[in-house]
C-alpha cells in the first residue's frame, strides 16, 4: 500500500528539507527536528552520507512521522533510497525518477515551475508538486497556477521563510518545504540549540 505522503503534508504542512556535510549531522539535524515535533523530513543526496543518514534516521524515528530522501534525479538514485529505508522521493525537477518511484510504490513529490511541468510530473505518478523555486514568483504565482489546477497539491519550496511562509498557505499550498531558513548551520555541525528554536516558532506557524 502506497503511502499517502500528501495527507501527511497536508496534515502538518511542514516539511524539513536537510542538506548538509556529513551523515552524523543531518543525523543529528532531523534527531532534533524529530524530537521537536516535526512529522516529515527529507534529506538531500547532495549530502555526503546521505543514505546512511536516512537509514538511522528511519531507525530512530517516532511513529507517525516520515523520512524520505531529496534531489532523487534517476531510477538508480530510486533504488538506492528504497534499500536505505527512505518512506518518500523529493525531486527538483521533472525527471525519470518520477516514474520509477511510482512504480516502486514511493510516493514522490515532483520539482517544478511552469504549467507543464506540474502536469506532466503528475502524469507520471507524482503524488504532490514541489513548486520550486517559488520565490521566483511568489504566492501570487502559485495562486495563478492553483486557478487551472485546483486540485493539484502544491508544496511550495525554495526561499520559503518565516514571514512568507503565511502567503503561501493562505495562496493555496498544502505544505511549505524549508531548508536553509529552517536548518541554518545545523546540518554541518552547527548550533541544534539555535535549531529546535526555529523548528518551534515554523510548527507554530504552520499549525
Amino acid at each position: 500500500m502506497t503511502l499517502d505522503l500528501t495527507g501527511a503534508l497536508a496534515a502538518t504542512r511542514l516539511l524539513a528539507i536537510i542538506r548538509g556535510s556529513g551523515a552524523a549531522a543531518a543525523v543529528a539535524t532531523g534527531t532534533a527536528l524529530l524530537d521537536e515535533g516535526v512529522r516529515v523530513v527529507e534529506v538531500a543526496l547532495t549530502t555526503p552520507g546521505a543514505l546512511d543518514a536516512i537509514a538511522a534516521l528511519r531507525a530512530a524515528a517516532p511513529a507517525g512521522t516520515l523520512v524520505g530522501a531529496g534531489t532523487v534525479l534517476t531510477p538508480a538514485d530510486v533504488a538506492d533510497v528504497a534499500a536505505a529505508g527512505a518512506q518518500f522521493v523529493v525531486t527538483p525537477a521533472v525527471v525519470d525518477s518520477i516514474g520509477e518511484a511510482a512504480r516502486r510504490g514511493l510516493p514522490v513529490a515532483a520539482g517544478a515551475l511552469t504549467p507543464t511541468e506540474a502536469y506532466t510530473a503528475v502524469r507520471m505518478g507524482a503524488a504532490a508538486v514541489k513548486l520550486f523555486p517559488a520565490s521566483l514568483g511568489g504566492p501570487a504565482y502559485l495562486k495563478a497556477l492553483r486557478d487551472p489546477f485546483p486540485d493539484l497539491p502544491f508544496v511550495a519550496v525554495g526561499g520559503v521563510g518565516l514571514a512568507e511562509l503565511p502567503g503561501y498557505l493562505a495562496a493555496g499550498a498544502i505544505a511549505v518545504g524549508v531548508g536553509g531558513p529552517l536548518i541554518g548551520d545545523a546540518a554541518s555541525g552547527g548550533d541544534l540549540d539555535a535549531l529546535r528554536e526555529r523548528a518551534r516558532a515554523y510548527l507554530a506557524a504552520t499549525s
